[in-house]
């Protein structure tokens, strides 16, 4: 207890949060019915084309803490435990917030839009279009940074990608689109958000 109440306390609180929340929803869910299946998802905010073009557009929101098996959820927030700890290191809460949320809702976006194109009307949920959305706000500072961005940073990443192709390929319903969709929308977003630190330097007068 104490090795679990130790790695909480070192736990980034915002992020912490994001993980917290999405574990109590997948266990809530789990009591009150099925969460594979995709009718049940669906009453209990899942993302899904033509209720979206409906104006149902809080599904946009709903659908990224929400998550259709155990794990689904354990790849995504051991994942994220990770990842996410890390840019709200370097950006703070509020950045690390307004990056997972916003480019969550833009892989939500992305993926939609490319339904529409294809027909593909399935039932979509999950963390990790906004996963990605960090993912992809961490290259472009590791890209502003590099070699102060760290070995023991990059191992990480290593390791988060891993996960998330193992998860690929165990699960053929991953929806590829929302994931290129947040990382673009975390880069880009971190390029708006992301201000490297000047350098400050101590001076005499002569």
């Amino acid at each position: 207890m104490s090795e679990l109440s130790y790695f909480l306390k070192t736990r980034k609180k915002a992020n912490l949060a994001i993980v917290i929340i999405n574990i109590v929803i997948f266990i809530v869910l789990s009591f009150m019915g099925n969460t594979e299946d995709a009718l049940f998802m669906y009453q209990h905010g899942a993302c899904y084309l033509p209720a979206v073009q409906e104006g149902e557009y809080y599904r946009l929101f709903t659908s990224m803490f929400l998550h259709f098996s155990f794990p689904h959820i354990a790849y995504n927030m051991l994942s994220l435990i990770y990842t996410g700890d890390m840019l709200e290191t370097v950006v703070g809460s509020v950045r690390y917030l307004i990056i997972y949320l916003a480019g969550g809702i833009c892989g939500n976006i992305f993926s939609l839009a490319i339904g529409v194109k294809t027909g593909d009307y399935a039932v979509s949920a999950g963390a990790s279009g906004a996963i990605f959305a960090v993912m992809g706000a961490l290259l472009y500072i590791a890209l502003r940074n590099r070699k102060r961005f760290g070995n023991q940073n990059t191992k990480k990443l290593i390791l988060v990608v891993s996960l998330m192709l193992m998860q690929g390929m165990i699960d053929k319903g991953v929806d590829g689109y929302a994931h290129l969709g947040g990382m673009i929308g975390g880069f880009i977003l971190a390029v708006l958000l992301y201000h490297k630190k000047k350098r400050s330097f101590n001076y005499e007068r002569l």
